[in-house]
């Protein structure tokens, strides 16, 4: 039964060029596939689910998104095992991506709650936790 599932999410984001490279190999990492493409968007799915991400129209840049404002704090994806949130972790660091809460990582969100932290490129802040 579907009821209650997500269908998809929809990210509108300040340069998509950036989120698209960013979000891409993540989401592909994860099992996403590239779903569908479009000037002004693209989108990654994963069985029923896909998450869209779409260029903001310049008129609406001029207030940047914060996790701390109303409104979205973070997504939070399930890892395969804590391997997978390890070998994510270490491919985040060779991308350059800062990992958030290093001095507590892999337990930022307690002893028992074994994930990743870190931020898209307009700092939305993702979760990769192990089950």
């Amino acid at each position: 039964m579907k009821k209650g599932l997500l269908h998809h999410i929809e990210i509108y984001v300040s340069n998509l060029s950036k989120s698209t490279d960013f979000w891409g190999w993540f989401l592909e990492e994860l099992g996403y596939s590239s779903f569908q493409e479009w000037e002004g968007g693209q989108s990654w799915k994963m069985g029923d689910t896909y998450i869209v991400f779409v260029q903001t129209e310049e008129r609406f840049l001029d207030i940047l998104y914060h996790r701390c404002r109303v409104g979205l704090n973070h997504l939070a994806f399930y890892a395969a095992s804590r391997e997978h949130v390890d070998n994510i972790t270490k491919k985040l660091e060779e991308k350059g991506i800062a990992i958030l809460y290093k001095d507590q990582h892999p337990f930022a969100g307690g002893d028992d709650h074994y994930a990743v932290y870190f931020e898209d490129p307009d700092r939305i802040k993702v979760e990769l936790v192990a089950p």
